[in-house]
């Protein structure tokens, strides 16, 4: 018997039309837990890197879990995985909500789809019954209303429903996958467009075998009372109304310019009450005590739902305020953009319009009002009209297209996806290694675990880690209580930390915990429901797997070095591993590119960041190596150390 698992997969063939169910190899499930680690396998395996990311051959991976459908409460990310076309690379997203759980109670761990259907259609799965069902009636509905409709026709409001909108069915490479106000974005609703796929309904009434339920129960019991009585986890930005952070700290526009001043008692009060006069209710994800996202209702528009970071992006790219936000975004989660990237390639069109880079003629019909501009931008992007055709393939495209000195617009881009808008002084080293190296396309899936930035004075440092029960290693306590300013640790102390940002992330999303009870929250102190000293118990009484701390690293390090290679194949070498160029005002290459050798000696992969053949053999990943050096890639070891007179 499986436990935690499955044990199946779905298989589903847009092209020929065929399902299969297939078992699936628990000793994949031992190296690489579930969730984004078994995707990454399969990509490897069946994916070959010469694939066009718009190809029949590409597949779009959705998978639970490991942790989704046992009583480990806050195990609700559903990862979404496939190449994407806007970097070439590995795409990884995350969304919350109820469909990772409700896929492993309908029998799967997985859905694996290739091929593209030649009409639009839906995946339909109830339990043992799969089908691939017409959509025609769906086709340009909006993200929520499509699950709404589905859920009507099938009258079972248990149905959970991910779906596309109109910017997904146009391959917009900004296009997103919505479930119940939390979308998948990052690269992923355009491949799930280019198949045909408007939508996924799954409902499952089945169990999912525990190894040792009596005693996991009282353990995760604990966690979801702690949970519910701390304001240590969960989206403090869905309760805390002082959002100075953002607004002051982060760019605005196109990512250029910082209002280091503007935030203020009286905004935060009128802010507040926009908020608390429009909002319906919060809500939370399946078997979480927190209530992370503001439902609104605004005049007008569909009501819509977010969370974090996302509430702010469109009024500060277009230097409004909150209510042009609350105005757009129902718009926007409808189309089914990513609310990150989308406004910030809105205001890099509207930069070159006003710097001349860019006419009036490519605006035909464009208001003048700054809110009348985004709206008619968005609506370009999303049915790719005009300019809107260029933008929708993001800013690092458009610039290259749009060309004329356009190109030196495009300056908040790692490997051509866009960045958070943060504009720094002095570089803080672990983030330059986080967002440099990072292939999880956003900073906000790497950070997390260590704070960003040192506490001022002695006290507070050692107030802080008597309270810091997440640290795997006593070590990092120290290094916190010695660290007194950003800039200043020592090189050595600084991979380590962003190994340990890294292993958290790498770890949540293949067991489907959310990275607010957990990767993220650590940085903040206090006691975080989920880490390294608690996971292994937790993981082993649900699956029956015998894991430790070290080998549940090791399994952090296997699925990471995988996602690597993964993307070496693609071509990712050195040169790529770039943060924006103005993220920090000081800069020094010298030292930046020493830092980079540095994490990679230390992560065990050769000078152009490809993981060698120990690293990969350590991790039991000779096959990849074998893979590696077949194509050239990889120096075979032999040939290293006659070289070199070292290994590796």
């Amino acid at each position: 018997m499986r436990y935690a698992d499955t044990g199946f997969d779905l298989e589903i063939d847009l092209t020929r039309g065929s399902i299969e169910k297939v078992p699936n190899d628990p000793r994949d499930t031992e190296l690489f837990l579930g969730g984004q680690g078994i995707a990454a396998k399969i990509l490897f395996e069946r994916v070959p890197p010469e694939t066009d990311p718009f190809s029949e051959d590409n597949l779009l991976i959705f998978s639970a879990g490991l942790l989704h459908g046992t009583p480990a409460p806050a195990a609700n990310r559903t990862a979404v995985n496939t190449l994407s076309p806007q970097t070439g690379l590995m795409s990884h997203s995350l969304f919350g909500g109820f469909f990772g759980p409700e896929l492993k109670y309908a029998g799967y761990d997985r859905i694996i789809i290739r091929g593209r259907s030649p009409t639009l259609v839906y995946l339909y799965i109830h339990n043992d019954t799969v089908e691939i069902r017409d959509a025609a009636h769906l086709h340009g509905m909006g993200c929520t209303e499509t699950g709404d409709v589905l859920k009507a026709e099938l009258h079972d409001q248990g149905f959970q429903v991910a779906a596309i909108g109109l910017a997904g069915e146009n391959r917009v490479f900004m296009a997103s996958i919505d479930h119940n106000y939390a979308s998948a974005a990052r690269g992923v609703g355009v491949i799930m467009g280019d198949k045909r796929l408007k939508a996924i309904a799954v409902r499952g009434t089945k169990d999912v075998n525990i190894a040792k339920a009596a005693e996991l129960f009282p353990i995760t019991h604990e966690i979801h009372q702690k949970m519910a009585k701390s304001d240590g986890c969960g989206d403090w930005m869905a309760v805390d109304e002082d959002d100075s952070f953002h607004h002051n700290h982060f760019a605005w526009g196109n990512a250029r310019t910082r209002r280091k001043d503007f935030w203020s008692d009286e905004l935060q009060e009128r802010w507040t009450r926009l908020k608390y006069d429009h909002m319906d209710r919060q809500t939370g994800c399946y078997n979480c005590p927190k209530k992370c996202r503001n439902v609104i209702s605004w005049p007008g528009k569909r009501r819509f739902g977010y969370k974090c970071f996302g509430k702010d992006t469109y009024h500060m790219a277009a230097f409004l305020e909150l209510d042009f936000s609350y105005e757009i975004l129902g718009d926007a989660q409808e189309y089914g953009v990513d609310s990150y990237s989308t406004p910030q390639v809105m205001a890099f069109a509207l930069e070159l319009l006003e710097d001349g880079i860019l006419s009036r003629d490519d605006f035909p019909g464009m208001p003048d009002d700054k809110r009348g501009q985004f709206f008619w931008l968005l609506e370009k992007i999303v049915r790719r009209e005009g300019i809107g055709d260029i933008l929708a393939d993001g800013v690092s495209a458009a610039a290259k297209r749009i060309g004329k000195g356009a190109e030196k617009y495009d300056h908040n881009t790692t490997k051509k996806f866009e960045q958070l808008p943060i504009k720094l002084g002095k570089l803080n080293p672990a983030y330059f290694l986080m967002i440099a190296t990072g292939e999880k396309m956003s900073i906000t899936q790497i950070e997390g675990s260590f704070p960003q930035d040192p506490l001022p004075t002695k006290e507070q440092r050692e107030e802080f880690v008597a309270k810091w029960e997440a640290v795997p290693d006593e070590k990092f306590k120290q290094y916190f209580l010695e660290w007194e300013k950003r800039n200043e640790i020592a090189d050595e102390r600084t991979c380590e930390i962003v190994d340990w940002n890294e292993a958290m992330h790498y770890i949540d999303d293949a067991i489907g915990t959310c990275g607010f009870v957990s990767s993220f929250r650590g940085q903040f102190g206090g006691s975080v429901p989920y880490h390294m000293n608690n996971l292994p118990q937790i993981i082993s009484l649900a699956s029956g797997m015998e894991v430790t701390k070290e080998s549940l690293w090791k399994n952090f390090q296997r699925i990471r070095t995988l996602v690597r290679a993964v993307n070496v194949r693609r071509g990712l070498r050195r040169e790529h591993e770039r943060p924006p160029e103005d993220h920090w005002a000081v800069r020094d290459e010298q030292y930046e590119q020493a830092l980079l050798s540095m994490y990679y000696k230390f992560k065990g992969w050769n000078e152009e960041g490809i993981p060698t053949r120990d690293t990969l053999e350590r991790l039991d990943l000779g096959w990849v190596a074998d893979d590696l050096e077949a194509r050239g890639i990889l120096e075979p070891a032999s040939t290293v150390t006659a070289r070199t007179g070292t290994a590796g």
